[in-house]
């Protein structure tokens, strides 16, 4: 496996932060909020589902600003060794 040398944004990581706490905040957007700080000040990689899910927020309209700055911070630390299936 590669080496992940890219680590979530302290702006990033407030904003995963703010998620979590948010009552109102959709399952997607807390999965992706999850996921991100979990990475922060670590060598950890997005997994392939995280990634799947993540691509899918940035493809769809629906999905906030915010919601979609959380899927860009998860796919911009996957695994890009990682093969398609």
């Amino acid at each position: 496996m590669s080496e992940n040398k890219k680590q979530t944004s302290k702006k990033v990581a407030h904003l995963a932060a703010e998620t979590l706490r948010d009552p109102k905040a959709s399952g997607i957007a807390r999965s992706l909020a999850a996921s991100a700080p979990s990475q922060s000040h670590t060598r950890k990689q997005t997994s392939a589902e995280m990634e799947h899910k993540a691509s899918e927020v940035l493809h769809s309209p629906k999905y906030s600003k915010e919601t979609k700055t959380l899927a860009a911070s998860v796919l911009a630390q996957s695994n890009k060794d990682r093969k398609v299936k």
